[in-house]
């Protein structure tokens, strides 16, 4: 069960955060139209729901960081790989596993310089916060004016996506150094749906 989780993972958050922007963003839209409505706008009127276009913003952010590492994971970011398939298959494997662990590496790179970026920015204070040390030396860390939330929650999208894409281009990378095989995805196949047979229609008898 874990791991059928960690193999689905990005398709798992991508739909939560999807269906929570779809959902805030429908209730931001329905409160506007009941603020012009008599009676019900005194009502509507007092639900503030001002945040609602940062946090949908917030949340597509953090999809593109998450999606990214499910394109890597089912081969479908672009790349220009011309010259490396014209190339013998000895020193093709090579380029391929250079260029995935340079991914590899670069991601993982920005997902310390991320997750050192937010440990100052506010999680530094809220970790001993949490733990009953005192914070008087620590800088408490910006908060998101619309949202009024600590700004380091939302930059945890910077080391949580980019570790995830390290570490789907280090399991790309194994794989291929294992069956030779990149994956690849195919844009006419929806993964769940199986394919139907053609409909076969009698021909009407004389």
């Amino acid at each position: 069960m874990l791991n059928k989780v960690l193999d689905h993972l990005e398709e798992w958050l991508i739909s939560i955060l999807m269906a929570t922007a779809t959902l805030i963003i429908f209730f931001a839209v329905l409160h506007r139209y009941l603020a012009g409505v008599p009676y019900i706008q005194d009502y509507a009127l007092k639900l503030d729901m001002s945040w609602a276009q940062t946090l949908c913003t917030i949340l597509f952010v953090w999809m593109c960081k998450f999606g990214a590492a499910y394109g890597v994971r089912t081969g479908i970011h672009v790349g220009v790989d011309v010259v490396i398939n014209r190339m013998a298959p000895k020193n093709r494997s090579r380029f391929v596993i250079f260029g995935l662990l340079a991914g590899a590496f670069f991601t993982g790179v920005i997902a310390v310089l991320g997750a050192v970026f937010v440990w100052k920015n506010g999680a530094h204070h809220a970790f001993f916060e949490l733990i009953g040390q005192p914070t008087d030396d620590v800088p408490e860390g910006p908060t998101d004016p619309d949202l009024e939330w600590p700004t380091w929650i939302i930059y945890l999208a910077i080391p949580l996506g980019s570790a995830l894409m390290s570490y789907r281009f280090m399991q790309v990378c194994v794989a291929f150094w294992k069956t030779g095989e990149l994956p690849t995805h195919d844009h006419a196949h929806v993964e769940g749906v199986d394919e139907q047979t053609p409909l076969q229609v009698e021909e009407a008898k004389p």
